[in-house]
């Protein structure tokens, strides 16, 4: 996958993520109910919930619990009102950062945000000032032992996605938002569960970090992926293998 990906990111930080499967499944019932509670409760007429869904089920979240968050939606709810909102910056190296959140304080969950930001080398900037770096798409990971590149390829663009990239670390395909959901099934049909799928932000081009602002770019995007109130991180860096390898040595 050339350039900057969420397959790339992932890996980097996958030991991280294991230990915190409870938080992952957290954000990702917030969402399911917001989306339910935004829509009707039931995906069939519902694109936010059906996607919503998807990245639940490729997280391996339990069936029970994705029912218990739609039906938590359906209820008379707990007083909180979440609210979605977006904060954009750059980090060391003129990295681009987009930070989504659902808040019920949107005081705090800002103040948490920039204080992150300026403490870790980054500069929170106002709404606008990356998002046009990015494209928002749906996007499905897939490990290169799941199918061969030519199979792949042309399951995904039968299913109706944008765009299909395999190397080495495995198959990333891209949707329009609006077809997420029916790519997700169609794949998951015939190839099973992703790795990763949810809607996220593409960089449209990409910064190379060098070792020197590396460590810092990535203790900033996991501190704000730890923030309580942070759904999802994207952020336009590259950093080589050899980089990488570097860091760790």
């Amino acid at each position: 996958m050339a350039g900057h990906s969420q397959f790339k990111n992932i890996m980097h930080r996958k030991g991280a993520q294991d230990a915190k499967r409870a938080k992952q499944f957290a954000r990702l019932s917030r969402e399911i109910e917001v989306a339910a509670r935004l829509g009707a409760p039931d995906p069939d007429q519902n694109p936010r919930l059906r996607s919503a869904i998807s990245a639940a089920r490729a997280g391996n979240m339990p069936k029970d619990r994705i029912e218990r968050a739609i039906n938590k939606a359906s209820g008379p709810g707990d007083g909180a009102i979440l609210e979605e909102v977006r904060y954009e910056g750059f980090g060391p190296g003129g990295v681009a950062i987009i930070v989504e959140a659902l808040t019920d304080n949107r005081n705090r969950t800002a103040a948490e945000v920039r204080s992150t930001f300026g403490k870790l080398g980054g500069n929170m900037g106002e709404t606008g000032s990356v998002g046009f770096m990015f494209d928002h798409v749906g996007q499905l990971l897939y490990p290169a032992e799941t199918a061969s590149a030519d199979d792949m390829f042309e399951a995904a663009l039968e299913a109706g996605a944008g765009d299909v990239v395999t190397d080495a670390s495995g198959h990333e395909i891209t949707t329009a938002p609006e077809d997420f959901h029916k790519v997700s099934a169609a794949l998951e049909a015939r190839f099973g569960v992703p790795r990763e799928a949810a809607l996220t932000w593409k960089p449209q081009t990409t910064v190379a970090i060098d070792e020197d602002a590396a460590p810092t770019l990535i203790k900033l995007l996991g501190t704000l992926e730890d923030c309580d109130d942070v759904q999802s991180v994207c952020a336009n860096f590259d950093i080589t293998d050899d980089v990488m390898a570097k860091l760790a040595g």
